[in-house]
């Protein structure tokens, strides 16, 4: 699959079949996550592979009682719990190097797409989660107090076929030349 295949064909999925996500395949797509960039390559990232039904139900009640992910976390074939390391992204010697706190998230961010682009282009689907009770997961899996548990990513088989995505704002909305507001695209 191409590359701009992938990203314009990639959708959030919130309906699995029965199949069984492969050991490999998990491999597979934390690996595509793990050469993803990161603030002065610090891989500050982590994985928790869920694969236990109780786990994953109990992971499943920490989201949002509206998340539509609710549901189908639990007929996923695994979640995958996307971590970081605080206090590293984002720092020089231990203090913030920019105003913008939290920069692991952004290094997630990176992993997390990368992940979930080659889950589609190995034939699975996700869902990003991150409307959740942050804490209550970090618990639920022994994350350690230094360590944030960031986004949870179901995986499987789409139940949905061919499911179109949502309409995208138009370049000129969104892109400028030389300062804010000066259209680059006329």
């Amino acid at each position: 699959m191409e590359l701009k295949e992938a990203i314009l064909k990639r959708r959030s999925i919130r309906k699995f079949t029965d199949y069984y996500v492969t050991d490999e395949e998990i491999k597979e797509v934390i690996e595509a996550a793990r050469w993803a960039p990161s603030w002065k390559n610090l891989q500050v990232w982590s994985f928790v592979v869920i694969r236990d039904r109780n786990i994953m139900e109990q992971i499943s009640n920490t989201f949002s009682k509206t998340n539509p992910a609710r549901q189908c976390a639990a007929t996923a074939s695994a979640l995958i719990a996307t971590c970081a390391k605080k206090g590293l992204s984002g720092c020089s010697n231990g203090l913030d190097a920019t105003c913008l706190n939290n920069w692991f998230m952004f290094d997630v961010g990176l992993a997390v797409q990368n992940l979930c682009l080659r889950a589609h282009d190995l034939g699975l689907a996700t869902v990003i989660v991150g409307l959740l009770d942050h804490q209550s997961c970090k618990s639920i899996l022994s994350v350690p107090e230094d360590n944030e548990v960031v986004v949870i990513i179901p995986i499987g088989k789409s139940a949905e076929k061919d499911k179109t995505g949502p309409s995208r704002k138009t370049l000129d909305t969104m892109t400028y030349l030389d300062s804010f507001g000066k259209a680059l695209i006329r």
